[in-house]
């Protein structure tokens, strides 16, 4: 089918879906060089300009491990265990966030504190435990 005649004062706007114009979403019109895809790397690496996501794990592991540890203090093997474990995890996050490689220092300073809380509970208990019996 052929295209429209043109008017005498100018072809106008170009309506969608013209023959001839530019191809829309990248596939190609009637008259274009084929589709070429954007070049990409080899496959190794980080493209370059792009940040690595942040690493928010441990920040996150040490504040559940905290609040479980704190809560269930009655349980004084776990509890001082899980304790141990927030603490170590925050300070590991709370370097990651210094390093800019994670971007929740509040998270692991929380789960350092309710890490130590926990274990204050714990040896608390474990001295009331002691002196109860003595």
């Amino acid at each position: 089918m052929p295209p429209p005649p043109i008017a005498p004062d100018g072809p106008g706007q170009v309506p969608y879906g013209y023959p001839g114009t530019a191809p829309s979403y990248g596939y190609p019109g009637p008259q274009q060089t084929p589709y070429v895809p954007y070049p990409t790397g080899n496959g190794y690496g980080w493209p370059v300009g792009m940040q690595l996501p942040a690493s928010n794990g441990m920040g996150t592991a040490s504040l559940v491990l905290g609040i479980l540890s704190a809560v269930g203090f009655l349980m004084w093997p776990v509890a001082l265990v899980l304790g141990i474990l927030a603490v170590i995890f925050g300070g590991i996050g709370r370097g990651k966030a210094g390093r800019g490689e994670a971007s929740n220092p509040g998270v692991a300073l929380a789960g350092i504190i309710c890490g130590a809380v926990g274990i204050v509970l714990v040896a608390v208990l474990f001295a009331f435990a002691i002196a109860a019996n003595s």
